[in-house]
């Protein structure tokens, strides 16, 4: 199977309570370094972090308990094929 890449931009919106739980999730995985969470995240800052907790949550659906709901949270997409 041929692996592709492409580069994609999100741009998603999030609320105060989403951001508080992913904040919380990040501080619970700095008690535990061994984790295989933190491989490729080294030298990350901790908003980093949050940010890209967030952005999976929505994007893999985690937050979306009714139909239509992640076509709320993710108000753009950009993709391009990298050079």
């Amino acid at each position: 199977m041929k692996t592709q890449h492409v580069r994609t931009c999100f741009t998603i919106s999030f609320s105060d309570d989403q951001y508080e739980r992913a904040k919380n999730y990040i501080s619970e995985m700095k008690k535990h370094p061994k984790r295989l969470f933190w491989q490729g995240k080294e030298g990350k800052s901790d908003e980093e972090l949050i940010m890209g907790q967030l952005a999976h949550r929505v994007l893999s659906g985690f937050y979306n308990d009714e139909p239509f709901f992640a076509g709320k949270q993710i108000i753009r997409m950009e993709s391009s094929i990298p050079v």
